[in-house]
Parts: structure tokens; C-alpha cells; sequence
């Protein structure tokens, strides 16, 4: 992997933990109290890193010896389940237990926009349009909110109330995938006139456990599902076959992040470990060891500068 990448763990210890790749040490770690850590973020220019936990959503500079926030972001009520940022890093969404999908203002205080979904949400993604938040939440509904007419322009229910964990869109914004609580993907086509439109590309049957993360590669060739199963599966987005079962992990595997070439894939377990895998071979080529207790959330910037 090149020079100049960001990587970070967030753990149950309360801990985050930013790590050199090829060496595997450990260079800064940030105490966060009792601030439990749900999700990691890390801007584009590579100047901050997001943690969503519980009840907000705290900002951290990268390249700092700072360990303090410099800014946090109130108005959730109980865990912020997600994170991420507006490509240029002027805004950030959040989605919350609390039942809402939040924007914020990185430059100014308070939540700009809030949709409520009536549900415990779990996830919320932004399309590559930057104009559509697409969200799940624990009854089963996905719903796509429209940023332009702040307002919801669909929502689906793919397989009755299992909840929905995670969502990825690809980077070209041809498709979206769905996991459940009960190890089942959904992917669909995204109309390209019309975004709202969802036609089913297939349905898999990807883990006898809860998915707790899927994720597109940004080639988009790729599809990790990292489970409770203790494995994640590498899927090709042509056939949807799987083309690597990657084994090492002791416990549920919680987090996954690929590398901006699609070669290596980050993931995060509760048996304490992050890993690097080199995904031709589907072998860790690098073990990430220092918190004490599950890592839940890993972030991974390697973009060019």
C-alpha cells in the first residue's frame, strides 16, 4: 500500500488508534473517556477523522498531537450509527437510534436538517450525486431522501422487519446494496434519470449470521460482507459469486474498508484485532494489536493527495 494512508480502529476501550500500515505499530492513540465509539469517518483531504458514538459525533484533527475534539456535534438522543461527509467536507450526515438522519454544518453549530424515519435507523449513505441520503433502519425500511426537495422520495422493505445493517452505493452510482439482521444482501440498480427507481439485481443468501457491514470496492467490481460468522466474503458485482472466503478473525467482524486501488480490504473484529488483507491471495498480510477489547469501527484514507 503507498505512503501517506490514514488508518484508525475505534474499540469498546473507549480507545481510537491510528496505525502505520506496513509496520503495524501503533503511533497516536486518543483516550476518549467513556465515549463509546460506533463509527469512523475520515474527511477526503485527510485533515480530520469523524467518531459517531454515543450520543453524538465528535471531530478530531489527523495530523495533530491534539487528542481533544475540536468540535463535537449535539442533537441526537441516544447512538449516532453512522457518519460521513459531503465530498468537498462542507457538510456531514449522521443517522441515530434516535429514530432521525441529521446534517450538519462542519463550519457552524447545531443540526441544519433532520428526517425523521420512525424507526431505530442503523445506517445512512450518501449517493455520489451528492443530492440523496439513502438510510436503513431496524424495521426493515430503506428510504431515500431527496436533498433538493428535503423530502423522502422512496422507501422499500426488501424482507419484512429484519432489520437492515448496512448500505453501500457504488462509486458510479449504478448500484446499492442492503444487508440484514439475517445475513441476506439485496443489490439494485439505481435509475440514472430517475435515482429513485430501484430495480433488483439479486438477492443472496450471504451468511447464516447478521451482516454487520457490506460495502462496495471503489472499482465497484467488488462486494465485501463482513458477518457475525466470524468471516467476511468477497463477491464479484458481475455474478455475484463469491470469489474469496476470508478466515482469520476469531470473533463477529464489525467494520471493512478497502483500499482506493481495491487490492486490500481493512476489518475490524471483537477478537480485539484489526486486519490488512491482500485480497488476490485472501490472506492478512498485516495484524493491527493493541486494544483490549472489540474493535467496532475502522477508517482507511488513502486517496492521493
Amino acid at each position: 500500500m503507498p505512503a501517506g494512508i490514514i488508518l484508525a480502529t475505534a474499540s469498546y476501550d473507549h480507545t481510537i488508534k491510528f496505525w502505520d500500515p506496513p509496520s503495524g505499530g501503533c503511533y497516536r492513540s486518543i483516550d476518549c473517556g467513556d465515549f463509546h465509539i460506533n463509527r469512523l469517518e475520515i474527511t477526503a483531504d485527510k485533515h480530520y477523522i469523524a467518531a459517531a458514538g454515543y450520543p453524538q459525533t465528535r471531530l478530531f484533527e489527523v495530523n495533530s498531537n491534539n487528542n481533544n475534539p475540536v468540535t463535537s456535534f449535539d442533537g441526537h438522543k441516544v447512538n449516532v450509527t453512522s457518519v460521513g461527509f459531503q465530498k468537498e467536507g462542507k457538510w456531514m450526515y449522521t443517522s441515530s437510534e434516535d429514530g432521525t438522519v441529521k446534517i450538519w454544518d462542519i463550519k457552524a453549530p447545531g443540526c441544519q436538517r433532520d428526517y425523521e424515519c420512525n424507526a431505530p435507523v442503523n445506517c445512512v449513505v450518501l449517493h455520489p450525486n451528492q443530492a440523496e441520503l439513502i438510510s436503513g433502519d431496524q424495521s426493515g425500511s430503506i428510504r431515500v431522501w431527496d436533498l433538493i426537495s428535503n423530502s423522502c422520495s422512496r422507501e422499500l422493505v426488501p424482507d419484512g422487519e429484519n432489520g437492515i445493517t448496512s448500505l453501500s452505493i457504488s462509486s458510479d452510482g449504478s448500484m446499492v446494496v442492503a444487508s440484514n439482521t439475517k445475513g441476506k444482501c439485496f443489490v439494485w440498480r439505481l435509475g440514472e434519470d430517475d435515482t429513485s427507481r430501484f430495480d433488483p439485481l439479486t438477492k443472496i443468501e450471504a451468511h447464516n449470521a447478521p451482516i454487520l457491514k457490506c460495502l462496495f470496492s471503489p472499482d465497484t467490481k467488488l462486494l465485501a460482507t463482513a458477518s457475525a460468522d466470524h468471516t467476511v466474503k468477497i463477491w464479484n458485482t458481475k455474478k455475484f459469486n463469491v470469489i474469496q472466503t476470508l478466515t482469520g478473525h476469531a470473533r463477529w467482524v464489525w467494520d471493512c474498508a478497502f483500499s482506493n486501488d481495491s487490492a486490500y480490504l481493512v476489518t475490524g473484529s471483537s477478537d480485539t484485532f484489526a486486519k490488512l488483507w491482500e485480497l488476490h491471495q485472501g490472506e492478512p498480510v498485516k495484524t493491527y494489536s493493541g486494544h483490549t477489547k472489540a474493535v467496532n469501527a475502522v477508517a482507511l484514507n488513502d486517496l492521493p493527495r
